[in-house]
C-alpha cells in the first residue's frame, strides 16, 4: 500500500510503496511512526507547491464557462485541446478593462498560481488580460460597433436631412482647438448671414465623452442651432477614442437635430461618423457643407426666376400667335382686331417689364435680408469693435457685470484674436466706471 511521510522543512511530501506487514496490530503500529494528513493539510501542502514553484506565470488559452457575478468579480475557465483552468479576475483588477470577455474568446493572462481550498481546486488569479491577435481598444471597437449596427445605429433610414438653408449652427468643439477656427473661418467668408453657437467641451481624455454627450442633449434643448457639428483636429487612435464611446453614439443617434460628425484626418472610422447623418473628414469640410447649401439655394432662386421669366414670355407669345390666328380666321372687321392686336402688344410689353421689375424687386429684397442676415452675424458685430467676453472654465456668455467678481478669469473673442483677463473691480453701475 502507499504512506505518506511527514512533509520536509520546505513543506513538500513524499509518497513510497510498502507492504502491509502480517500478523494483528501492524496498523497501529506504523500510524503511531508515520504521521496520517487531514484533507486540509494535504490540501495547504499542494497549495505551498503550486504557489511557491509556479507562482506568477502568462497562461494562453480559451475562455470558457464566462460568469459575471453582482460583486463585480469575474469567473470563467481557460482552456485548449488537452486541458481546462479554472480562473477568477476580481473586480480591483478588471475595473479598466476595455473589452467584453464571452465565450470563445482566446486571450493571454498574467497572474498567480492558486489553490482554492474548499474545493482543493487549483486555478488562476488573473491580473492583466489581453485579446491574441488583436488589441484591446480595437476589440472593443468592434463588440460596441457590432452592438450597435444589430440596434440600427447605422441604418440609413435613420439618417435625417440636413436643412435647406442652415441660419443657425450648433458647434461642439474645443473652443481652444484650431478646428473652430477653421470652421468660424470659412462660415465668415462664405456664408456670415450664419449664427454659431459654440459648446466648448474637451475632446480626448477620461471626461471628454460625457462632455460631448452633455453638449449634443443640450443643444438640442437650447433648440435655436437648425444643424449640429461635432467636431475635432486630428490626432491618434487614442485621442480620437472619446468619439468612439457608447455615450456619444446614443446621444448622436437620439438627436432631434441633425448631426455632422467632423473629427479630423483619421485614418479609422469613429462610431461617431457611422451614426451621424453626415459624414466628413475635416472640419473645414463641415463648414464648407454649409456654405455650399447657401450656394445651392442662391442658384436655386435663379434657376427660378429664369424658368418664371421664359414661362412667362412663352405663354405671352402662344396667345399672340393664338390671336393672330384668330385674325385670320374672323377676317374682319380687320381694323378692330388690329386695334385689339396692338394693345395686346402694349400689355404684352407691359406685363413683361412688370414681371421683370417684380423679379428683380424681389431679388433685391432677398440680397437685402441676407445682408441684413450676415448684420446681426455675431462675426459681424466682432468686426465692428465689439467683444464677447465669457466666464471661464464655465464658458457662459456675459451679458451683465453682476455675473462676475473680482478674481474671476475671462476669455475675450475679438473680431481678431481672443485675449484672457483677471476681474480686479467689478461696476454694475456704468456711471461707476466712469469715476
Amino acid at each position: 500500500m502507499q504512506k505518506i511521510s511527514k512533509p520536509e522543512g520546505n513543506g513538500l511530501f513524499s509518497v513510497r510503496q510498502s507492504h502491509r506487514p502480517e500478523g494483528r496490530g501492524s496498523v497501529s503500529d506504523n500510524r503511531s511512526h508515520k504521521h496520517i494528513y487531514t484533507v486540509s493539510e494535504i490540501t495547504q501542502a499542494i497549495k505551498r507547491l503550486l504557489e511557491d514553484k509556479i507562482g506568477e506565470i502568462w497562461l494562453e488559452g480559451e475562455v470558457s464557462n464566462f460568469k459575471a457575478h453582482t460583486s463585480g468579480h469575474l469567473y470563467f475557465s481557460l482552456k485548449d485541446q488537452g486541458a481546462i483552468i479554472s480562473a477568477a479576475m476580481f473586480a480591483y483588477a478588471n475595473k479598466g478593462l476595455k473589452f467584453k470577455l464571452e465565450d470563445g474568446l482566446k486571450v493571454i493572462c498574467f497572474g498567480k498560481i492558486n489553490v482554492y481550498g474548499p474545493r482543493s481546486q487549483y486555478q488562476i488569479i488573473v491580473e492583466r488580460i489581453e485579446p491574441k491577435g488583436v488589441g484591446a481598444q480595437q476589440l472593443a471597437f468592434e463588440q460596441l460597433k457590432k452592438k450597435l449596427e444589430q440596434e440600427g445605429f447605422f441604418d440609413p433610414a435613420h439618417k435625417r436631412l440636413l436643412p435647406l438653408m442652415p441660419f443657425s449652427v450648433g458647434i461642439v468643439t474645443s473652443s481652444k482647438g484650431a478646428a473652430v477656427r477653421d470652421i468660424l473661418q470659412i462660415l465668415k467668408k462664405g456664408a456670415p448671414c450664419v449664427d454659431v453657437v459654440i459648446r466648448s467641451v474637451r475632446v480626448q481624455g477620461e471626461q471628454a465623452a460625457r462632455e460631448i454627450s452633455e453638449a449634443i442633449e443640450e443643444l438640442n434643448a437650447f433648440g435655436k442651432p437648425d444643424l449640429i457639428i461635432v467636431s475635432r483636429g486630428g490626432g491618434s487612435a487614442e485621442d480620437l477614442w472619446s468619439f468612439n464611446e457608447e455615450i456619444v453614439a446614443r446621444s448622436i443617434y437620439n438627436s432631434s437635430l441633425p448631426v455632422i460628425s467632423a473629427v479630423g484626418h483619421q485614418i479609422n472610422t469613429t462610431l461617431s461618423d457611422l451614426v451621424a447623418d453626415v459624414f466628413v473628414e475635416t472640419p473645414s469640410a463641415a463648414a464648407k457643407v454649409i456654405v455650399d447649401k447657401k450656394n445651392a439655394l442662391l442658384a436655386q432662386l435663379d434657376g427660378i426666376k429664369y424658368e418664371l421669366n421664359f414661362s412667362i414670355t412663352d405663354k405671352i407669345g402662344d396667345l399672340k400667335n393664338r390671336l393672330i390666328a384668330l385674325t385670320h380666321m374672323l377676317k374682319s372687321p380687320a381694323d378692330r382686331l388690329l386695334e385689339k392686336q396692338q394693345l395686346l402688344d402694349e400689355l404684352s410689353a407691359g406685363l413683361n417689364y412688370n414681371m421683370r421689375h417684380s423679379l428683380e424687386l424681389a431679388k433685391e429684397r432677398g440680397s437685402s435680408l441676407i445682408q441684413r442676415l450676415g448684420t446681426l452675424s455675431p462675426l459681424s458685430i466682432l468686426s465692428r469693435g465689439y467683444s464677447l467676453s465669457m466666464l471661464i472654465p464655465q464658458g457662459t456668455i456675459l451679458k451683465d457685470a453682476g455675473q462676475i467678481k473680482p478674481g474671476d478669469q475671462l476669455r475675450t473673442v475679438l473680431h481678431k484674436g481672443a485675449f484672457m483677463s483677471l476681474v480686479q473691480e467689478v461696476f454694475t453701475d456704468e456711471r461707476e466706471s466712469d469715476v
